[in-house]
Formats: C-alpha cells, sequence, structure tokens
C-alpha cells in the first residue's frame, strides 16, 4: 500500500519532536537521580543529509555511561543496503531516539530503549521498544519493567504485549551462546495497520520508559557489591558487546547509512571482560541468572516459565 506523502511528512515533523522533547525528559531525569555527572551533548550532521543529538553521561556516582541519542537523516542507501529493507528505493528518512544506560552497580540492570520511524519509498514505518539486561536476577524487578511496558501496549491493542514481548525475545538473543541478551521487554517493527495510531503507541511507548526502569534503577543503586560481582557484571558486559556487534540490525543500519559511529557505537559499556570459558559455580546466583536466561519467562504474568 503507497503511503500518503502528505500524511508522511507530518508524521516526520511530529517526531522529530517528540524524540528530542523525550530525550529531554529522560536526560533531565537521569542527572536528577545520578546526582553528580551530566550529560555531554554532541550535536552532528551527517555528510549525506540530516544529523543527530548525541548525549552521553560518563563516570556519574549511579551511571557508569549513559548514552541517550537522536538522529533525524534522511538521503540516498547504497543499493545492496536498500534491498534488505522493507521499503521500496534508495531514497530514505529515518528520525529516532536510541539510549543505553549502564549503572556502575552490578546489582543495577542495564537497560537498552529504542523509538523510531522510516520512510523509503512507497512505505512508512515504526519500530522500537526496550529490554532490561541484568547481572543478578531480582524477580520483582523484571516483573516490574514488563508490566509498565504491558499497560502501555494494553492501552492500544491487547494483543500488542505478548506479540511483541515474543518478538523481544527472539530478536534479542545470542545463538552462538544459546541464551537472551537478558530477560527482555518489548520490541517491534511495523506493528500494521494505520500509522496516525502507530504513532501514538510508539509515543506512550517512549513515555513508558522512565516508569519502567527509574524505581529499578532508584531500588539497587546503593546496593553492596563485592570485587566478584562486579567481576561477573563484566563478563555479562561482555555478551552485551557481542550482542551489538554480532546481531544487533540498529547498529548495522547506522554504519551501512554512514551515520557517525561514535554515537552509533555509544551503546558499548566502559568496561566489559572475556574470559576464557568461563562458567558460574553450580548453584550460585551467577548460575541462577544463566538458566533464566535460556529459558524465556512470562514476566508479566510472575515469572513463570514460556
Amino acid at each position: 500500500m503507497t503511503v500518503d506523502l502528505e500524511q508522511v511528512e507530518g508524521l516526520k515533523r511530529r517526531m522529530a519532536d517528540f524524540i528530542q522533547q523525550l530525550q529531554d525528559e529522560i536526560c533531565g531525569a537521569l542527572e536528577k537521580l545520578d546526582g553528580q555527572a551530566r550529560f555531554r551533548e554532541d550535536p552532528w550532521q551527517r555528510p549525506g543529509g540530516g544529523g543527530g543529538r548525541t548525549r552521553v553521561l560518563e563516570e556519574g556516582a549511579v551511571l557508569e555511561k549513559a548514552g541517550v541519542s537522536t538522529s533525524v537523516v534522511f538521503g540516498e542507501l547504497e543499493e545492496a543496503f536498500a534491498k534488505r529493507l522493507q521499503g521500496q528505493g534508495r531514497n530514505f528518512w529515518a528520525g529516532g531516539l536510541s539510549l543505553v544506560l549502564h549503572p556502575r552497580n552490578p546489582h543495577a540492570p542495564t537497560v537498552h530503549a529504542n523509538f523510531r520511524f522510516i520512510h523509503q519509498g512507497g512505505k512508512a514505518w515504526f519500530g522500537g521498544g526496550a529490554d532490561l539486561t541484568p547481572y543478578y536476577l531480582y524477580e520483582e524487578d523484571a516483573a516490574h519493567f514488563h508490566r509498565t511496558l504491558k499497560a502501555a501496549c494494553d492501552k492500544h491493542d491487547p494483543a500488542y504485549y505478548p506479540r511483541f514481548k515474543a518478538t523481544c525475545d527472539k530478536y534479542f538473543y545470542l545463538r552462538h551462546r544459546e541464551e537472551t541478551r537478558g530477560v527482555g521487554g518489548i520490541f517491534f517493527e511495523d506493528v500494521g495497520g494505520e500509522l496516525e495510531r502507530e504513532l501514538a503507541f510508539v509515543m506512550d511507548a517512549g513515555r513508558a520508559f522512565l516508569p519502567a526502569y527509574l524505581p529499578i534503577l532508584e531500588r539497587r543503586k546503593d546496593t553492596p557489591y563485592t570485587p566478584e560481582q562486579r567481576f561477573w557484571q563484566e563478563v555479562r558486559r561482555g555478551r552485551y558487546v557481542e550482542f551489538n556487534l554480532v546481531y544487533d540490525r540498529g547498529t548495522t543500519f547506522g554504519l551501512e547509512t554512514r551515520g557517525r559511529t561514535e554515537s552509533i557505537l555509544m551503546s558499548l559499556p566502559p568496561q566489559a571482560r572475556w574470559r576464557y570459558d568461563h562458567h558460574p559455580e553450580p548453584g550460585s546466583w551467577e548460575a541462577r541468572l544463566v538458566e533464566v536466561l535460556r529459558q524465556p519467562r512470562d514476566w508479566a504474568e510472575g515469572g513463570q516459565g514460556g
């Protein structure tokens, strides 16, 4: 179905305004919670068209590294890459917000979120989601994160959450490790239906990010931890790096469209570790996490095995 170009142009403007407002809101809330560090803003321009606003916070009291970026880029795609997308032709427009937060405390989970709108030829679609990557599993944290996202989904369609949760579990999966990256969340690409309704849903999903994650960070940021727990956090961060560099489509899209490399790779943690053939002690808290990552759970329904 060919899109209404006038409608799409209006949606682009509204999406661009929304992601910048959401970026301001999220960065302000994170700076307040951290209490020490502030975001550095790095505006950039893409040679082929468009640009973005990268914000990075480093060496905070709570957040060891946090990146919250917005971009609106447009122009022509390489022909081979254009054929891999779901639109038509080489001309494209893409606007989105992407964030990754790496807390200092191993008991506080890493979190990722992304919300985007893409127009390529005769097709336009929204995508995005949010997912949680704990190093020590607190089931109440996973349940809170999922239930908050579920509420945002249910506002629009009760079928959204189970569908997007399953897609998230499937997407954030390290095939070479046979485990998910974390405890998931929601992930969607081209919801289908009327674009105006999709934008309303994306906005509500974006606004749900802070209430889904901040209470968890508040609860875990001051938990005492040991050097051994910090070691485990860095080992698991290595898995995060593996996913982002091997499988993540957002990383590929950014590099293929010649976006700003520093902004694309801001998701990587400040410190990670690869210990040869490392396995946690059987029966340990660490081993329990790995066990859960090998079998996705229905966290919004109390964490039963799925």
